[in-house]
């Protein structure tokens, strides 16, 4: 018989994953003989068990009748008993903390007859009634499923009659007269009495918190702290106990230390008269925990005690909810604390101060995530904000500026000293200069790895995506708000929050955070940054931690960076190199007409001064590039995007020349050449076509332009006395035989350059695994190349089937809702299928050629969860955004320390 329920007294911290956290840790506190009410915990197992059957385990009501009579024993009452009830609460608990999963339900047991019984025993008829009055509200709400505010306009109705301040002046009459109400309310609504036997009203509540795990408001917190839909709750049952019992009674939550700024004293909050969901409610003004040391000081004493013993026992902050029962202290729970960013890295460098934990174990103690939330400028949270809309939150930030919709706007407009947002419909390559200057983007299309993303993140710039509330009409610059009505114009004055996705009208003023200071300038300046001791307090943190990460991590971090700007960043960020260099912008602006030319060409002549002419223009770039990442290497990937993208648009060149046809306008020969090859390179499928290697298999010009012009720009610059280490990378490599024809023809190039310049090159060549056949035929292309990288965004693609593009807003949600993943495989890697195809790639690969080099270049280079897998499976490097460099090195940090596999699988088991 597979068993469901445990005793307190039987588990420990360790078995989350069975008893969720709060019975882990209630069992832990019985186990460390902590003042803990007795109860059991019924697993996470139950509750999968009755998800997928629909019904509960039959052995499980068994089990709970004897874990029943176990607590019965110790506490020498029974259930519900009329005389002298034993009264319990039911809370769920998964895993991982879920707020708001599914509120207490508390003094289960009483019912007509025991509510005068716990009036006898208590000596206390208002204590009781009150406790009856709570049952039914609370049942009603979390278990019948009844909507809240009947209960609560009975409730303040009662109050407004009598002109009461609150729920302490209510009379053992008015709680009567309440029980009465609530009651009718219940059979209105369901049809049925409220149930009087105790143990059906446990069954129930048990069944509800079963049931609460796929609650819609469970689902999105589930989706949004990627949280796996199929780990289930488990299920508390604790005997009560009563913080609403008169004086010398009370409850409270307390910290170890404060959660807001990680500093040690006593923190929390108490509430007199009041059982344990007042204090979260917020339906009466609480008391500073140090109140509590003048009104009961022993019960004080007893908590700041335990307090102690217990940051010591979990060596970190913990969340303490505790009842004071007539001067008897109660630990009700208690967890390793929620905290915000800052706080997480004071207190993992405090813990190393106090030897509580070491230096590899405070940079497990912090997140990428959290280092994330530090480098951002953000909104006043005191100002006053209008919210116009609300999106995607893309990339972090805080960004204010006048909308303007075009590239030409925005330089001009930011020439003339004004900050601007660029808000789009969505991007494309061709917004690159406008998303250069403007201070965030928006866009009322896309996700969160749409082009408007990636690019933002890669920049630093704040980014919101994916309004859909709002209509952009950029020929008439505007933006209208469908919800409200409103319509705003190019000109006028927005912010946008990249970390919560809200857009607000009008100016909102950010503050600077002095940890970016600190990272791309140095320690002094990050202390210089700081305004106060706090500030400063947290800049030593974070130096001395993510120090302690780069000196500890296997793996370099290098950075995306397509141009000298981007490098630079990238450097003053602490990438060691550059793993992705995209060449493709080279070819777009003013050079796209040369583009233009060459595919024009008539014959292989005018072709070749076609690709001479782009010539010194790539050479420019790599120099520039070069120069900023001297003496570290930068990985160049040739051209990868279909032709298309170099084209006008064929619909709008056919809907153009066909007006210019209309109205009599002659129209060029070279005009109707460019239709004829706009019209011959046009692709259903673009991004499975005519791209890539295949590329520049069929203009060979293009490969041979790009390695001279890599190779002439690194022999300058070794004439300069500078080192310049650039790898040349082929994408789209699906064969053995596709890196064999472009490896000799970049090699042929290298030997003439270095014979034209007289200077020896040693330029690495190697390829992008981003199709499912190279991860598997990765054996034979490793005899190849010098190096593999991985291009996780179209690797994700092309083993899924989707168009990244299409899909994130087609059918994203509706996959987030069936369960088929919990989180976007283009923001977090794939463990359940792309994963495999890299380890795959890494042993062949590895096999053949083992002193073959590997990393990553898809975004996923830059994600936490996506870093860990990378460690596991050896890779050498990853490469990221520059602006994610330093989560990257930290996450790097703690990937090596922990030395396994801390991500959360997205994916949910079919098998």
């Amino acid at each position: 018989m597979t068993k469901y329920v445990y005793d307190f007294t039987e588990g420990d911290k360790d078995q989350k994953d069975l008893l969720g956290g709060k019975g882990a840790n209630l069992a832990e506190m019985t186990k460390l003989g902590l003042p803990v009410p007795p109860g059991f915990t019924i697993t996470t197992e139950a509750c999968r068990t009755y998800l997928r059957e629909g019904k509960e385990p039959e052995e499980l009501s068994v089990q709970v009748t004897k874990a029943i009579r176990q607590v019965e024993e110790v506490m020498g009452k029974n259930l519900g008993d009329p005389e002298d009830p034993l009264l319990m609460s039911v809370r769920s608990g998964a895993k991982f903390s879920m707020p708001g999963m599914m509120e207490t339900v508390l003094n289960i047991g009483l019912n007509d007859e025991s509510v005068v019984g716990l009036a006898t025993q208590s000596g206390d008829d208002r204590f009781a009634w009150d406790s009856y009055r709570r049952l039914l509200q609370m049942f009603g709400k979390t278990v019948l499923g009844i909507e809240g505010e009947p209960f609560a306009d009975a409730l303040h109705a009662l109050q407004d009659e009598k002109g009461y301040a609150g729920d302490p002046d209510m009379t053992t009459d008015d709680l009567k007269r309440l029980v009465a109400e609530f009651k009718e309310i219940i059979k209105k609504d369901t049809g049925k009495d409220f149930p009087q036997d105790p143990r059906t009203q446990l069954d129930l509540a048990i069944e509800a918190v079963f049931n609460s795990w796929n609650t819609e408001r469970a689902i999105i917190y589930r989706r949004r702290e990627h949280i796996p839909n199929d780990i289930g709750t488990a299920v508390n049952v604790q005997t009560m106990v009563f913080g609403n019992m008169g004086e010398g009674s009370g409850t409270g939550v307390c910290f170890t230390r404060d959660p807001s700024t990680g500093h040690s004293g006593v923190y929390g909050d108490y509430l007199e008269n009041a059982q344990g969901e007042d204090v979260v409610a917020g339906i009466r003004n609480t008391l500073p925990l140090s109140a509590l040391g003048e009104l009961d000081k022993k019960s004080y004493d007893e908590l700041l005690g335990i307090m102690d013993r217990l940051e010591t026992h979990y060596r970190d902050l913990c969340d303490i909810e505790f009842t004071v029962q007539r001067g008897k202290l109660w630990m009700l729970q208690t967890r390793v604390g929620k905290r915000t960013a800052a706080a997480a890295f004071r207190i993992a460098d405090q813990l190393v101060d106090e030897r509580l934990i070491t230096r590899d174990e405070a940079v497990t103690r912090v997140t990428g995530d959290q280092l994330t939330a530090l480098l951002f400028p953000q909104f006043d949270k005191d100002a006053d904000k209008i919210e116009i809309s609300r999106g995607m939150p893309a990339s972090p930030g805080a960004a204010v500026g006048e909308i303007v919709m075009d590239n030409e706007t925005a330089v001009a407009r930011t020439k003339a000293g004004a900050k601007v947002i660029l808000v789009r419909r969505e991007t494309n390559p061709d917004d690159l200069q406008g998303m250069v200057v403007a201070e965030g983007i928006l866009t009322a299309r896309g996700g969160k790895t749409s082009h408007a993303a990636v690019v933002a993140r890669g920049m630093g710039r704040c980014c919101v995506v994916g309004a859909d509330d709002l209509v952009i009409d950029e020929v008439a610059g505007t933006m209208d708000v469908k919800s409200t009505g409103k319509q705003y114009k190019v000109g006028d004055v927005i912010a946008i929050d990249g970390a919560s996705g809200e857009v607000f009208e009008g100016e909102v003023p950010v503050t600077d955070s002095p940890v970016t200071a600190y990272l791309t300038k140095g320690l002094d300046a990050g202390l210089a940054a700081a305004t106060d001791d706090d500030a400063k307090e947290l800049v030593h943190a974070v130096d001395r931690i993510l120090t302690h990460a780069d000196e500890v991590r296997r793996m370099n971090v290098r950075a995306n960076a397509d141009s000298p700007e981007d490098a630079k960043a990238a450097r003053d960020f602490g990438a060691e190199g550059i793993g992705l260099c995209r060449t493709e912008h080279m070819f777009l602006g003013d050079r796209r007409k040369l583009v233009e030319e060459m595919i024009l060409a008539k014959d292989d002549a005018a072709q070749k001064a076609a690709l001479e002419k782009l010539l010194p223009h790539q050479r420019e770039d790599f120099v520039g590039i070069f120069d900023a990442m001297d003496g570290l290497p930068v990985t160049v990937r040739l051209i990868d995007p279909p032709l298309h993208e170099f084209l006008p648009d064929l619909t709008q060149l056919s809907v153009d020349l066909a007006v210019k046809e209309a109205k009599g306008e002659e129209i060029t020969d070279e005009e109707r050449e460019l239709l004829t090859a706009v019209r011959q390179n046009h692709e259903q499928n673009p991004m499975l076509g005519l791209r890539g290697v295949r590329l520049g298999l069929k203009i060979p010009g293009l490969i041979r332009l790009q390695v001279r012009a890599i190779s002439e720009a690194a022999a300058r610059l070794i004439k300069d006395g500078k080192d310049p280490k650039p790898e040349i990378m082929v994408p789209l490599i699906g064969s053995v035989r596709e890196m064999q024809i472009v490896r000799d023809m970049a090699v042929e190039v290298l030997k003439e350059v270095e014979e034209e310049t007289g200077v020896k090159l040693d330029i690495p060549i190697g390829n992008m695994i981003e199709l499912p056949r190279a991860a598997i035929s990765a054996d034979t292309i490793a005899g190849e190349s010098d190096f593999f990288s991985f291009g996780t965004n179209d690797l994700t693609q092309t083993a899924w089937g989707f168009s990244r593009d299409d899909v994130e807003g087609a059918f994203f949600n509706d996959y987030f809702d069936y369960g088929i993943f919990g989180v976007s495989p283009f923001e977090s890697i794939d463990l359940g299928g792309v994963g495999p195809l890299v380890d795959i790639a890494v042993a062949r690969g590895r096999k053949t050629n083992p002193e073959i080099k590997l990393g990553v270049c898809g975004e996923h280079g830059g994600d936490p969860q996506s870093i860990h897998f990378f460690e596991k499976v050896g890779l050498n490097y990853v490469s990221c955004s520059p602006f994610r460099v330093p989560i990257a090195r930290l996450e790097a940090g703690r990937a090596a320390v922990e030395n396994e596999t801390t991500y959360i699988t997205q994916f949910v088991p079919t098998e």
